[in-house]
């Protein structure tokens, strides 16, 4: 096992593809080195989590909200601080919530708990070709992912054409005068220049690591010093764009009223995502800025937790919007959930 973790970030908009990207990364990973995934959603209730594939994959997820906004970071770091010194893998995959300012997190990994133990690699920005520009002139976060990022996915060039992906280029080489594109579909890029070069994942001296160790600080010693670090004037802990998730039941028995509801939804909702069971059959209802899909789901009915729930992404003004739509079938809301008011 090393002793340093190689951490690697995920950014992109929500439904940009990251979960499909991060799913290649897994089918190639080494199986003689360590992975461990940091999951984050925006939502109260986590889906993608679900849609990881591959076996004893070691994962922890942290759900209602952005991980470098104020409402989980205390999460993030007590999760961290366990990798650093329990789990110690030898690569950290971070893949942010959709709304995500990831800019703080080359500092966050080099605070002096973790002594030293991650060193940051890469941070890919997945972009959504069909409907980027539209999100670009809403939302302050896609701006940060850019500015924060050193390779760019280009995703679903199938659905945009050739002026909206330069187009889309043009906006990224505003804050990056050299930027690394790739243009594909589900994706697919050559993974092995960027995450499985041997020098990359092979261990370390540990003689020359171990002077400086820490000791481990209990429960307590822990939640003093986040306490301090978010209470420090020095620190910038940027709110996430002021968007709500609400979940909704069903209880329907045909899909139909699935698709009708995505019909009906209103024009602000940004992303919905969710398992839905039709005649002893699940499938995945995915749904992006307009655009939305239902396909028959392969996960195993026993690892999906939350089947016939809907999570619902978009600004305060939408939950009206989708209340209404939901009429359209046998539908219960479970409640709306604003991350950004959380302290």
């Amino acid at each position: 096992m090393s002793d340093v973790t190689h951490v690697y970030l995920i950014a992109g908009f929500l439904g940009s593809g990251k979960t499909t990207f991060l799913n290649r990364i897994i089918d190639r990973f080494p199986k003689d080195k360590k992975l461990t995934i940091l999951m984050n959603e925006f939502g109260e209730i986590g889906v993608d989590g679900t849609l990881i594939e591959g076996d004893d994959i070691d994962m922890m997820e942290i759900s209602r909200g952005s991980i470098f906004c104020v409402c989980v970071k205390t999460d993030f770091i007590k999760g961290l601080y366990e990798l650093s010194t329990t789990v110690r893998p030898d690569v950290l995959i971070i893949e942010s919530t959709g709304v995500a300012n990831p800019s703080d997190l080359k500092r966050d990994i080099e605070l002096p708990i973790f002594n030293n133990r991650f060193q940051f690699m890469e941070q890919f920005c997945i972009i959504d070709a069909a409907h980027f520009l539209d999100a670009y002139n809403a939302y302050a976060s896609l701006e940060k992912q850019i500015a924060s990022s050193s390779v760019f996915i280009i995703n679903k060039t199938d659905l945009a054409s050739a002026e909206t992906i330069e187009d889309t280029k043009e906006i990224v080489r505003k804050f990056h005068p050299d930027p690394f594109f790739f243009e594909t579909t589900y994706a697919d890029i050559p993974l092995d220049r960027f995450l499985f070069p041997e020098e990359q994942i092979e261990g370390n001296d540990d003689s020359a690591l171990e002077k400086d160790k820490k000791p481990i600080l209990s429960a307590d010693e822990l939640e003093k010093y986040i306490d301090e670090l978010l209470d420090s004037p020095d620190l910038e802990i940027t709110p996430p764009d002021q968007l709500v998730s609400v979940a909704y039941q069903w209880s329907g028995n045909s899909l139909e009223q699935v698709e009708q509801m995505a019909e009906e939804l209103p024009s602000a909702v940004l992303r919905a995502k969710g398992f839905v069971e039709e005649k002893g059959n699940v499938h995945i209802f995915s749904y992006v800025m307009g655009d939305w899909t239902i396909e028959k789901s392969e996960i195993p009915k026993d690892r999906i937790e939350h089947k016939n729930i809907v999570v619902f992404i978009g600004p305060p003004e939408s939950m009206e919007g989708i209340e209404k739509a939901s009429k359209t079938g046998s539908w219960s809301s479970l409640g709306v959930f604003q991350p950004f008011s959380q302290s």
